[in-house]
């Protein structure tokens, strides 16, 4: 059975002014999202599953969905503040969801087989893809066997300023014990560094691993994730903005011993685009993509 990819694309992209998930950026209108299903499918992924807000459905079908729907097997599934579990309860006034691991349950039901989870936002890199594919390709059948793109955080940088990262902490095989969060990380004078929490330069290696929410899972992440969302919302439920993010479900499971997560290693440059002043760049990266023959000039005839 193949693999399957399920997309993160219920943000509201606010800081960027709109819906950027649907922002053209290749030279024939291609999306982000358009490249890294491209990838996707010529890494030998079967599916893909779409989680977006149910506002924007028939936009998100008519530019995106319709594209693909003789290409690969393609679902959408609904991100909603209200989908929690039964006798659960939240503050009612809250107006957001839950974060990307309250997204990525909304796929409980569509998904039975091993999985890669993306954001639509972020360009990823066709070496990623092949790698994540290997792997899940690999776990079919079994559990409690997950992975992780580790990008090296030296091809993560933004030529626009400091960026945070999930800095990876990983044993001698490459097995992840946990997920730092690092701020200010920037190249200076050749050396990168990340502010520490008594606001000190730390400098780090280039290869270092940092997340760039590129995750491999099994089915059985989603009947943890179930677990995990209930007592969230024990704790927090009250609370307007906290977040259930993946790492913090992964970290708790590799802590219990119930679970491991292998770091995998890739060559692949990541870039995105968070603000409108990140556009430009990202379509010469683009082109330049092209130029070298990695991707073709209009990606799905």
């Amino acid at each position: 059975m193949k693999p399957t990819l399920f997309v993160l694309a219920a943000g509201m992209g606010s800081r960027y002014g709109g819906l950027k998930q649907l922002d053209g950026l290749g030279p024939n209108g291609e999306t982000i999202m358009d490249y890294s299903i491209y990838d996707a499918i010529r890494a030998g992924f079967g599916k893909i599953v779409f989680v977006i807000r149910k506002s924007f459905e028939a936009d998100f079908r008519a530019i995106v969905v319709e594209k693909f729907k003789d290409k690969v097997d393609v679902e959408v599934v609904f991100q909603d503040i209200t989908d929690v579990p039964e006798g659960c309860t939240y503050n009612p006034e809250r107006s957001k969801p839950w974060g990307t691991n309250h997204a990525l349950l909304m796929g409980k039901d569509a998904i039975h087989e091993p999985f890669a989870v993306i954001n639509a936002d972020d360009f990823y890199g066709k070496e990623s893809f092949a790698v994540i594919a290997d792997f899940l390709r690999s776990v079919e059948g079994k559990q409690n066997e997950y992975c992780m793109v580790g990008y090296r955080v030296g091809n993560t940088l933004s030529e626009s300023g400091s960026v945070s990262r999930g800095v990876c902490v990983v044993d001698a095989d490459n097995y992840l014990q946990n997920v730092v969060e690092r701020t200010s990380i920037e190249e200076k004078n050749g050396v990168i560094y990340y502010v520490d929490d008594n606001g000190e330069d730390v400098a780090i290696p280039a290869d270092t691993p940092v997340s760039m929410n590129m995750w491999g899972f099994t089915p059985d992440y989603f009947d943890y994730s179930l677990e995990a969302f209930k007592q969230f919302l024990a704790t927090e439920g009250d609370k307007l903005k906290s977040e259930f993010y993946i790492p913090l479900v992964v970290n708790n499971l590799i802590v219990a011993g119930k679970a491991t997560c292998k770091v995998l290693d890739t060559p692949a440059k990541w870039f995105g685009v968070t603000y409108a002043e990140d556009r430009p760049q990202v379509v010469l990266k683009i082109n330049e993509l092209i130029r070298k023959g990695d991707y073709p000039e209009k990606l799905f005839k």
